[in-house]
């Protein structure tokens, strides 16, 4: 079957297009995104703004019309921590669907979570054993721990990255005091989530997914892209540091510039490279493995493990 993923994103809104059924691995067949910012777009109340939602209506109903044109079977539409903060959620959604005729679901962290770590798992393998995973968004950290498909931990905590630029910096590059304090701030925030993954037993393997942990990886040195997604990247610790102390000097417009980091996350990047490197210090790990699968797969794979067998 043919079916159609649309990721609502704090950042961008990512349509992908796969051919798959069960027991194989899903084909990449279109992929489409539109950066629409959307957690730089909440008010002062919380509120997603009306310039926000009209932006969302847009990119969901090009979606959908991309989604019939690529004859997909089924559209599986959902939105993470930019919609699910906002005060008027509930409104925006009743509107999504009026106007775009797209049921849009909201998940909860800990459903991303999970859903990353099956996405982890199924890529890995049995062979990988335990699994700690990590995905850092626009607006939280996902971390999932567990030796089975799914978790036995799973915690969502609101260190996105865009989260904390907007939060955190005032400065383009940001002051060394406030970067201080973020860093500060982000090990505080993991102290008791990490201590409940490792709970859940030593991991065999500490796996990171997203577009923020492969180009923090791309900046310390991993292949490119066009390597392949079954290239073997990882990201150590020692040249994580070394990454952060090059980037925290440079504006945003000079680090878009560097290969692997796009115009639209280029202002973002530093803090999460803190987010990264408190989580790799709070699990006491030095390096970590990147998986190129993330939560958009592993909605792809819940969704086909639910279809009847033949």
């Amino acid at each position: 079957m043919r079916l159609g993923v649309l990721d609502v994103g704090s950042n961008t809104v990512h349509l992908l297009i796969v051919d798959a059924h069960r027991g194989a691995e899903p084909t990449p067949q279109h992929s489409d995104k539109a950066e629409l910012r959307l957690a730089e777009n909440l008010d002062k109340r919380g509120n997603l703004t009306p310039r926000g939602a009209d932006a969302l209506v847009r990119a969901v109903s090009e979606a959908r019309r991309q989604a019939l044109a690529q004859g997909c079977d089924e559209l599986l539409a959902f939105a993470t921590s930019a919609v699910r903060d906002a005060n008027n959620s509930a409104q925006v959604l009743k509107r999504v669907a009026r106007e775009s005729d797209v049921d849009l679901q909201v998940l909860s962290g800990e459903d991303e979570a999970r859903l990353t770590f099956l996405a982890v798992r199924r890529w890995l393998g049995w062979s990988a054993g335990a699994i700690v995973s990590l995905d850092i968004g626009g607006g939280s950290l996902e971390l999932a721990a567990g030796a089975d498909e799914d978790p036995r931990i799973a915690v969502s905590v609101p260190l996105g990255a865009a989260r904390l630029t907007r939060e955190w910096f005032e400065e383009d590059p940001p002051s060394k005091s406030a970067v201080n304090r973020l860093r500060e701030h982000v090990e505080a925030e993991l102290t008791r989530p990490a201590k409940l993954l490792l709970e859940a037993g030593p991991p065999d393997r500490v796996v990171a997914t997203s577009k923020t942990f492969r180009t923090l990886a791309r900046l310390s040195g991993a292949a490119p892209s066009s390597a392949g997604p079954r290239t073997h990247r990882i990201l150590t610790r020692t040249g994580l540091t070394q990454v952060t102390s090059f980037i925290s000097r440079m504006a945003s417009a000079d680090l878009a510039e560097l290969d692997g980091v796009s115009v639209g996350r280029a202002h973002q990047t530093l803090a999460g490279s803190i987010v990264a490197a408190a989580a790799m210090d709070a699990l006491g790990v030095d390096q970590l493995e990147i998986c190129p699968w993330a939560l958009r797969e592993g909605v792809i794979l819940r969704r086909l493990d639910w279809l009847e067998s033949p």
